[in-house]
């Protein structure tokens, strides 16, 4: 057979195999029940068929030659989506952020004469009179500098221990004023600074009958 005969008969087969494949897909689409199944249906495998219920959006889309959604929520569902999900997220955030409200109270004891505990929330410190003097010391020098000021009057109620016939030191300034400094039996001791006319007043204060 030369070659002009070979040319003529694969043309003969490729019509008869067109011919076969029009008629199998005319009998499927006729009886959709039928065992025969398109050349294309079989050689696709099942697991990727489409499934008539799930999304026909997709398959009109592959149809028309358009490229189907990537997905088939709509723009409005995703955003309510999007805002549900961080509306979730608030809580915890929001509880992991917020500061805690109770604040830490101070209580103090003395379970000896010579020791005082000072207890801040869950945490107890327990301090002897050195210890002691030198809080104070930083205490006051810290409120000497604080507002409001200590009350101008002495408030009623007021809790004192005074120290009788404290020693005291008295140093004159380059100014005129004096520094008398009194040792407190509680407070240690306490300086204070007066001018002339000051000490003149608390002259006449202690020595009137």
């Amino acid at each position: 057979m030369n070659l002009q005969d070979q040319i003529g008969a694969l043309e003969a087969g490729v019509d008869q195999l067109i011919d076969a494949v029009t008629a199998v897909q005319a009998a499927y689409a006729a009886d959709p029940t039928s065992t025969a199944e398109p050349a294309a249906a079989r050689a696709e495998p099942a697991a990727h068929a489409a499934s008539p219920v799930e999304e026909p959006e997709k398959t009109v889309a592959a149809a028309n030659g358009a490229e189907p959604a990537a997905d088939a929520t709509g723009p409005g569902e995703a955003a309510e989506a999007e805002t549900a999900a961080a509306d979730a997220d608030v809580p915890a955030s929001a509880a992991a952020s917020a500061p805690d409200a109770a604040q830490p109270t101070l209580q103090i004891g003395r379970p000896s004469q010579n020791e005082i505990t000072m207890t801040i929330g869950d945490r107890t410190v327990s301090l002897h009179p050195f210890q002691v003097g030198q809080l104070v010391e930083e205490l006051a020098n810290a409120r000497a500098s604080m507002t409001p000021e200590a009350p101008p009057e002495i408030p009623p109620g007021w809790r004192f221990v005074s120290t009788k016939n404290p020693v005291f030191a008295v140093q004159k300034q380059s100014n005129g004023d004096r520094l008398l400094v009194l040792r407190h039996t509680g407070h240690g001791w306490v300086p204070f600074t007066f001018s002339p006319d000051m000490v003149i007043q608390m002259y006449m204060m202690l020595t009137q009958r």
